[in-house]
């Protein structure tokens, strides 16, 4: 898998290189410094995903530091982002960005991230997900907890909370004694019996109907 990075400060630029590095299934193939150059790295390189730390001054549109990869299509992208700027959030999802964690992430949160947007996948620290509800409108959040249309077993809760901790499905392998293969038929499961289409939707749905705790 092909990860392109990019961040203003080359110490942090080569710290997310290098912690890329520690993954088998990863290749760094390329970096940027700012998104001037950003564009002509993805078109040099093409990349499967972009991991990009994030710097927001405030007032500046989000649009105008992602417009380098108006260009790009469906490319994941991940980002690192300070604990100020998540109020900045939605705006940050509406212009494409898969992935967002804080710079506090831990090496392991995000590969994790990495392999989970290049699947496809949404991925949202809890952090994220508890600011998103209480940026809703009020009519938006107060959902009524509704019943799965199937009951999960134990095993797919226990998935179902480790999804909640943004654990990927090598990670859940490892910590339940598995093979990936059934991490990701459990996950097919919680997603059919909860009607889900993502992840973050997966979790969000357990927790409001009581399955698991954020």
């Amino acid at each position: 898998m092909r990860v392109l990075v990019a961040a203003t400060n080359p110490i942090v630029r080569a710290g997310l290189e290098s912690i890329v590095r520690t993954n088998p299934d990863l290749l760094t193939i390329g970096s940027s410094a700012d998104p001037v150059t950003l564009a002509a790295a993805i078109a040099t390189h093409n990349p499967d995903v972009v991991l990009i730390e994030l710097s927001l001054p405030e007032g500046e549109p989000v649009s105008e530091k992602l417009v380098a990869l108006s260009e790009v299509g469906e490319l994941p992208i991940a980002i690192l982002i300070d604990t100020e700027d998540r109020d900045r959030l939605p705006e940050l999802l509406r212009s494409g960005v898969k992935a967002i964690l804080p710079r506090s992430a831990s090496a392991e949160e995000i590969l994790q991230a990495v392999e989970a947007v290049a699947s496809g996948l949404v991925v949202l620290h809890a952090d994220a997900i508890d600011l998103l509800l209480t940026l809703l409108p009020m009519s938006e959040r107060v959902v009524e907890a509704t019943t799965p249309l199937q009951a999960l077993t134990s095993r797919e809760i226990e998935v179902l909370g480790m999804l909640a901790e943004g654990l990927g499905n090598k990670a859940i392998a490892k910590r339940l004694g598995i093979s990936e293969h059934t991490v990701k038929f459990h996950v097919s499961s919680i997603f059919s019996k909860l009607n889900a289409s993502s992840r973050t939707e997966a979790v969000t749905l357990g927790a409001r109907q009581g399955l698991i705790m954020l």
